[in-house]
Protein backbone atom coordinates (compact mmCIF):
# COMPACT_ATOMS: atom_id res chain seq x y z
CA UNK A 1 0.00 0.00 0.00
CA UNK A 2 3.20 2.44 0.90
CA UNK A 3 4.39 1.74 -2.61
CA UNK A 4 0.63 2.43 -4.05
CA UNK A 5 0.36 5.54 -2.10
CA UNK A 6 3.92 7.04 -3.45
CA UNK A 7 3.08 6.46 -6.78
CA UNK A 8 -0.23 8.08 -6.59
CA UNK A 9 1.58 11.01 -5.04
CA UNK A 10 3.88 11.17 -7.53
CA UNK A 11 1.28 11.29 -10.90
CA UNK A 12 0.19 15.27 -10.20
CA UNK A 13 3.80 16.33 -10.59
CA UNK A 14 4.01 14.34 -13.74
CA UNK A 15 0.56 15.48 -15.05
CA UNK A 16 2.29 19.16 -14.79
CA UNK A 17 2.00 20.35 -18.56
CA UNK A 18 5.26 21.20 -19.66
CA UNK A 19 4.50 25.33 -20.45
CA UNK A 20 3.44 24.78 -16.52
CA UNK A 21 6.45 23.51 -15.82
CA UNK A 22 8.86 25.94 -17.87
CA UNK A 23 7.00 29.10 -16.12
CA UNK A 24 7.58 27.35 -12.44
CA UNK A 25 11.81 26.82 -13.47
CA UNK A 26 11.62 30.51 -14.74
CA UNK A 27 9.82 31.88 -11.79
CA UNK A 28 12.43 30.25 -9.69
CA UNK A 29 15.27 31.18 -11.94
CA UNK A 30 14.00 35.24 -12.05
CA UNK A 31 14.58 35.04 -8.17
CA UNK A 32 17.78 33.26 -8.26
CA UNK A 33 19.46 35.18 -10.71
CA UNK A 34 17.75 38.89 -9.36
CA UNK A 35 19.82 37.80 -5.47
CA UNK A 36 22.63 35.87 -6.76
CA UNK A 37 23.62 37.86 -10.31
CA UNK A 38 24.10 36.34 -13.42
CA UNK A 39 27.83 34.80 -12.51
CA UNK A 40 26.69 33.88 -8.90
CA UNK A 41 23.27 31.79 -10.19
CA UNK A 42 23.83 28.19 -10.90
CA UNK A 43 21.04 25.93 -12.44
CA UNK A 44 22.04 23.58 -8.89
CA UNK A 45 20.09 26.61 -7.15
CA UNK A 46 17.33 27.54 -9.83
CA UNK A 47 16.41 23.81 -9.62
CA UNK A 48 16.46 23.90 -6.11
CA UNK A 49 14.37 27.03 -5.73
CA UNK A 50 11.62 25.24 -8.40
CA UNK A 51 11.56 21.99 -6.37
CA UNK A 52 12.91 20.08 -9.14
CA UNK A 53 16.23 18.45 -10.62
CA UNK A 54 18.78 20.01 -11.68
CA UNK A 55 18.92 17.73 -14.62
CA UNK A 56 15.20 18.89 -15.93
CA UNK A 57 16.35 22.68 -15.92
CA UNK A 58 19.17 21.20 -17.94
CA UNK A 59 17.08 19.59 -20.58
CA UNK A 60 14.81 21.74 -20.67
CA UNK A 61 17.26 24.90 -21.24
CA UNK A 62 20.02 23.58 -21.79
CA UNK A 63 23.22 26.37 -20.46
CA UNK A 64 22.99 28.71 -17.54
CA UNK A 65 23.43 31.52 -20.10
CA UNK A 66 20.57 30.19 -21.95
CA UNK A 67 18.38 29.81 -19.07
CA UNK A 68 19.33 33.34 -17.99
CA UNK A 69 17.94 34.87 -21.75
CA UNK A 70 14.91 33.32 -21.09
CA UNK A 71 14.10 34.92 -18.02
CA UNK A 72 15.51 38.41 -19.29
CA UNK A 73 12.57 37.87 -22.23
CA UNK A 74 10.55 36.93 -19.62
CA UNK A 75 10.95 39.70 -17.60
CA UNK A 76 10.88 42.39 -20.52
CA UNK A 77 7.62 40.36 -22.19
CA UNK A 78 5.64 41.07 -18.65
CA UNK A 79 7.01 44.71 -18.40
CA UNK A 80 6.24 45.70 -21.96
CA UNK A 81 2.53 44.14 -22.15
CA UNK A 82 2.01 45.62 -18.89
CA UNK A 83 3.37 49.10 -20.82
CA UNK A 84 1.29 48.68 -23.79
CA UNK A 85 -2.13 47.72 -21.71
CA UNK A 86 -1.71 51.25 -20.19
CA UNK A 87 -1.17 52.96 -23.41
CA UNK A 88 -3.99 51.53 -24.76
CA UNK A 89 -6.52 52.89 -21.90
CA UNK A 90 -8.77 55.54 -22.78
CA UNK A 91 -6.79 59.17 -21.78
CA UNK A 92 -8.28 62.23 -21.01
CA UNK A 93 -5.80 65.12 -23.24
CA UNK A 94 -4.46 68.11 -21.88
CA UNK A 95 -1.67 69.93 -20.97
CA UNK A 96 -0.77 67.04 -18.28
CA UNK A 97 -1.89 64.39 -20.48
CA UNK A 98 2.27 63.01 -20.79
CA UNK A 99 2.53 63.52 -17.35
CA UNK A 100 -0.40 61.40 -15.82
CA UNK A 101 0.41 58.64 -18.47
CA UNK A 102 4.14 58.34 -17.04
CA UNK A 103 2.76 58.25 -13.81
CA UNK A 104 0.62 55.24 -14.50
CA UNK A 105 2.62 53.60 -15.89
CA UNK A 106 5.44 54.04 -13.57
CA UNK A 107 2.85 52.20 -11.05
CA UNK A 108 2.31 49.55 -13.19
CA UNK A 109 6.23 49.14 -13.17
CA UNK A 110 5.96 49.37 -9.44
CA UNK A 111 3.58 46.28 -9.51
CA UNK A 112 6.10 44.21 -11.41
CA UNK A 113 7.60 43.52 -8.26
CA UNK A 114 4.81 41.52 -6.65
CA UNK A 115 6.22 39.00 -9.03
CA UNK A 116 9.49 38.19 -6.83
CA UNK A 117 12.52 38.79 -8.59
CA UNK A 118 11.59 40.08 -11.77
CA UNK A 119 12.85 43.45 -11.51
CA UNK A 120 16.22 42.24 -10.15
CA UNK A 121 16.70 40.19 -12.61
CA UNK A 122 16.31 43.12 -15.00
CA UNK A 123 18.62 44.62 -13.47
CA UNK A 124 21.30 41.67 -13.19
CA UNK A 125 20.32 42.07 -17.08
CA UNK A 126 21.23 45.54 -17.58
CA UNK A 127 24.51 45.43 -15.61
CA UNK A 128 25.75 42.64 -17.55
CA UNK A 129 26.61 44.48 -20.69
CA UNK A 130 30.25 43.12 -20.68
CA UNK A 131 28.69 39.98 -21.36
CA UNK A 132 28.46 39.43 -25.20
CA UNK A 133 25.27 37.85 -25.28
CA UNK A 134 23.67 38.71 -22.11
CA UNK A 135 24.39 42.18 -23.32
CA UNK A 136 23.34 42.67 -26.91
CA UNK A 137 20.17 41.01 -25.77
CA UNK A 138 19.48 43.64 -22.42
CA UNK A 139 20.27 46.51 -24.85
CA UNK A 140 17.90 45.34 -27.40
CA UNK A 141 15.19 45.34 -24.78
CA UNK A 142 16.02 48.54 -23.49
CA UNK A 143 15.98 50.20 -26.83
CA UNK A 144 12.42 48.89 -27.33
CA UNK A 145 11.56 49.78 -24.29
CA UNK A 146 12.48 54.12 -25.00
CA UNK A 147 10.85 52.79 -28.66
CA UNK A 148 7.63 51.74 -27.69
CA UNK A 149 7.40 55.16 -24.71
CA UNK A 150 8.65 57.51 -27.82
CA UNK A 151 6.53 55.72 -30.57
CA UNK A 152 3.08 54.50 -28.88
CA UNK A 153 3.34 56.89 -25.57
CA UNK A 154 4.62 59.57 -27.29
CA UNK A 155 6.93 61.13 -25.12
CA UNK A 156 9.22 63.04 -25.98
CA UNK A 157 12.96 61.91 -25.46
CA UNK A 158 13.39 64.11 -21.78
CA UNK A 159 10.31 62.76 -20.41
CA UNK A 160 11.76 59.05 -21.56
CA UNK A 161 15.02 60.01 -19.69
CA UNK A 162 13.16 60.98 -16.48
CA UNK A 163 10.77 58.03 -16.62
CA UNK A 164 14.03 55.94 -17.11
CA UNK A 165 16.15 57.19 -14.39
CA UNK A 166 13.18 56.82 -11.92
CA UNK A 167 12.95 53.59 -12.99
CA UNK A 168 16.84 52.52 -12.29
CA UNK A 169 15.89 54.32 -9.20
CA UNK A 170 13.62 51.76 -8.15
CA UNK A 171 15.57 49.33 -8.93
CA UNK A 172 18.41 50.46 -6.59
CA UNK A 173 16.28 51.09 -3.86
CA UNK A 174 15.00 47.43 -3.69
CA UNK A 175 18.60 46.15 -4.80
CA UNK A 176 20.25 47.82 -2.02
CA UNK A 177 17.19 46.16 0.15
CA UNK A 178 16.28 49.74 1.01
CA UNK A 179 12.69 48.51 2.89
CA UNK A 180 14.14 46.70 5.09
CA UNK A 181 15.23 49.45 7.06
CA UNK A 182 12.20 51.65 6.01
CA UNK A 183 10.80 51.32 9.62
CA UNK A 184 14.44 52.04 11.54
CA UNK A 185 15.95 55.04 9.32
CA UNK A 186 14.03 58.11 8.34
CA UNK A 187 15.75 59.41 5.65
CA UNK A 188 15.59 55.58 3.99
CA UNK A 189 11.23 56.24 4.60
CA UNK A 190 11.74 59.91 3.39
CA UNK A 191 13.26 58.50 -0.12
CA UNK A 192 11.67 55.43 -0.63
CA UNK A 193 7.95 58.01 0.34
CA UNK A 194 8.84 60.30 -2.69
CA UNK A 195 10.02 57.41 -4.96
CA UNK A 196 7.45 54.92 -4.15
CA UNK A 197 4.55 57.58 -3.45
CA UNK A 198 1.01 56.06 -3.86
CA UNK A 199 2.84 52.32 -4.16
CA UNK A 200 4.54 52.28 -1.08
CA UNK A 201 2.11 49.62 -0.04
CA UNK A 202 2.87 47.71 -2.70
CA UNK A 203 6.96 47.31 -2.34
CA UNK A 204 6.60 47.12 1.40
CA UNK A 205 3.90 44.59 1.28
CA UNK A 206 6.21 42.75 -1.26
CA UNK A 207 9.31 42.56 0.68
CA UNK A 208 7.56 41.59 3.70
CA UNK A 209 5.96 39.06 2.14
CA UNK A 210 10.23 37.94 0.81
CA UNK A 211 11.42 38.30 4.65
CA UNK A 212 9.09 35.65 6.09
CA UNK A 213 9.53 33.60 2.91
CA UNK A 214 13.12 33.66 3.80
CA UNK A 215 12.54 33.17 7.43
CA UNK A 216 10.20 30.35 7.22
CA UNK A 217 12.87 28.39 4.90
CA UNK A 218 15.42 29.12 7.14
CA UNK A 219 13.48 28.16 10.19
CA UNK A 220 12.60 24.73 8.04
CA UNK A 221 16.57 24.07 7.53
CA UNK A 222 17.16 24.52 10.55
CA UNK A 223 14.74 22.24 11.83
CA UNK A 224 15.42 19.81 9.63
Amino acid sequence: MNQSSGIAAAQPTERIPAAERREQILAAASVVFGERGYSGATTDQVAKAAGISQPYVVRMFGTKENLFLEVLARALERLVAGFRQIIAEPREHGDDEAELLATRLGAAYVDLIEDRGILLSLMQAFISGHNPVVGAKARAGFLEIYRMLRDEAGFPPDTIREFLADGMLFNTLLAIRLPDVFDEDPDAAELMRCTFRGKLDVVLGATAAEAGEHYLTSAKKDFQ
